[in-house]
């Protein structure tokens, strides 16, 4: 999704869509003798012929029909498939030194993934071979030392390097805990935030996606070779623990900014206000409670693309699918801001091609057909779920049992991995709004609800509730173990393009409670695997309902 002037927008003009180059096919021969082919794909990693695959090669439960992938494999299956499609490869007691033989499939990640058990150990498998480029080349040897082997290949098997004793704390003190790791000091360029980098931490996620609210690929990049300039650093895959980086103060995200700060003076109110509000009872069985959905983009809109996904057909789904369970499992009243006519309001097991066709749901419907500008159907979708909310609270319901979730996917920078929550700043909504009517003056919604005004107070307000069931959805993910972004998942404003803003459909939401829930990052390939998967967005919509459930309990 390309963010434009506060608003969630696609590329209008759709690029040419590379090919991906054709699968690398190796024959071989199991311990028994026979011949069956292994497979690596781009981006999708390898798989071996299952027809003559050995049972003792084969993991408990998994299916030995068609195409077996990798992680489907035994211990000896794996270390088996490995060295039969890369037979250069030298397996010593202390590491493994891997020949690269498909350099136009093959990549950093395959890499990790196949011999670490865990894609996002990139950055340090790149730590430890700093003389070679991110993009493989033909016979370079890329050096796997014992300690990032995965522990079915005989290493330690800790998988991505990211516990810590902040991982486990709610958001507050999260974000504590790494302010308390930053010291503030100030050179002869400036001022800035110190910070020492700790074992198995790289630039990337642990400093910049961290500490100064980027997460965009460009973003991420240009600011950490910035970072690295100003910190003296020459290579920044070479960084070794314990080296002194130096953020400057204008990069920091609010919270971390320093004693004395406007910004840090803001962050700490919402904070209170958190503490300060009760939650609203409404019973397991949400008595009482108004819930819109709404999934982002569609029709002529696919959002996000990465990895073979595309954003809207896949958030729909799980739109979909807590919009079924809620009205299967609770007496909340449900709506959904967007339909797919071919579709209805129904799941899908299997999706294989992006939707054409969407309405938003206003009277008569507006089709988002690419006729008028995409901004109408972003702003139409608060300015329905606001009409909604006023009918709701005109019939005597507690405007406070109000709840507006938009459901995304993003394109992130590919060391960003799991869900994050992104609630309205209080310092960003405006106090007033008024959508221009010209265009849409034939939609009932437009002409009652496309104004909205706010208090001071129901800005702090609206933030807090929407940080407390952040932490709820949360928590109902890691429940059901699906992944949640490392550092800091719930956050209030977006920077990217050199400004920073809350999306529309939140800023100017008038349900007590708001979220846009990013469900996962298409560029990164687990994630991308874990959304094509319809027993994942099952999971995934059952903790969404979960969390309201959690969130409307005192």
């Amino acid at each position: 999704m390309l963010p434009v002037w506060g608003l969630w927008l696609p590329a209008l003009v759709a690029a040419p869509v590379a090919q991906d180059p054709a699968p690398a096919m190796v024959q071989a021969r199991t311990p028994e003798g026979r011949t069956i082919f292994l497979r690596l794909q781009f981006k999708k990693g390898l798989s071996v012929e299952g027809k003559a695959l050995p049972r003792a090669f084969l993991a408990r439960g998994a299916d030995g029909g068609g195409w077996v992938p990798f992680e489907n494999l035994t211990p000896d299956g794996k270390r088996w498939a490995l060295a039969a499609f890369f037979p250069d490869d030298q397996w010593r007691p202390e590491e493994v030194r891997h020949r690269v033989r498909h350099a136009e499939i093959e990549s950093v990640w395959t890499l990790a993934a196949l011999f670490t058990g865990h894609g996002q150990n990139y950055d340090r498998l790149m730590a430890e071979n700093p003389d070679f480029p991110d993009k493989l080349r033909e016979g370079d040897v890329w050096r796997i030392p014992r300690n990032l082997l995965s522990a079915d290949l005989g290493g330690p098997g800790r998988g991505p390097d990211r516990t810590r004793p902040e991982d486990e704390l709610d958001d507050e003190s999260r974000v504590s805990a790494y302010r308390g790791l930053l010291s503030f000091d100030g050179d002869a360029q400036g001022k800035f935030a110190a910070y020492r980098l700790r074992k198995g931490e790289a630039l990337y996620s642990s400093v910049v996606i961290r500490y100064t609210d980027r997460v965009d690929p460009k973003g991420v990049n240009e600011l950490a070779e910035r970072i690295a300039k100003r910190s003296g650093i020459t290579d920044v895959r070479g960084i070794q623990p314990g080296q002194l980086i130096k953020i400057p103060l204008e990069y920091l995200a609010d919270p971390f900014q320093p004693e004395g700060s406007s910004q840090l003076a803001e962050e700490r109110e919402v904070r209170a206000e958190v503490r300060r509000i009760v939650r609203v009872e409404a019973g397991p069985k949400l008595k009482g409670v108004r819930v819109i959905l709404d999934a982002g983009h569609g029709g002529v809109d696919p959002g996000a693309r990465a990895n073979g996904i595309w954003e809207s057909d896949f958030v729909y789904d799980i739109a979909m699918r807590v919009r079924r369970l809620l009205e299967q499992e609770t007496e909340a009243q449900v709506s959904s801001t967007i339909r797919y006519p071919a579709l209805g309001f129904k799941s899908r097991e299997s999706i294989a091609t992006p939707s054409r066709a969407a309405d938003i749901l206003t009277t008569p419907p507006f089709a988002v057909d690419g006729e008028s500008p995409t901004a109408l159907s972003v702003n139409l979708r608060w300015v329905l779920a606001n009409d909604w909310f006023a009918a709701f609270r005109q019939a005597k319901g507690d405007a406070q049992k109000t709840l507006f979730l938009s459901f995304h996917a993003d394109s992130l920078h590919p060391s960003a991995r799991g869900s994050m929550v992104y609630v309205p700043s209080a310092a960003l909504v405006p106090s007033a709004h008024a959508m221009g009517l010209a265009r849409v003056g034939r939609v009932a919604e437009a002409r009652r609800s496309a104004r909205v005004a706010f208090s001071s107070r129901e800005k702090l307000q609206g933030e807090a509730r929407s940080r407390q069931f952040s932490e709820a959805l949360l928590k109902a993910l890691q429940k059901e173990r699906i992944p949640v972004h490392a550092n800091r998942p719930i956050r209030n404003v977006i920077y990217r393009g050199g400004g920073k803003w809350v999306p529309a459909v939140i800023r100017y939401s008038t349900g007590a409670t708001k979220a846009l829930v990013e469900v996962a990052n298409l560029t990164n390939e687990e994630d991308a695997a874990s959304l094509r998967d319809p027993d994942f967005r099952e999971r995934y919509a059952a903790a969404v309902v979960n969390a309201i459930r959690a969130y409307y309990r005192k």
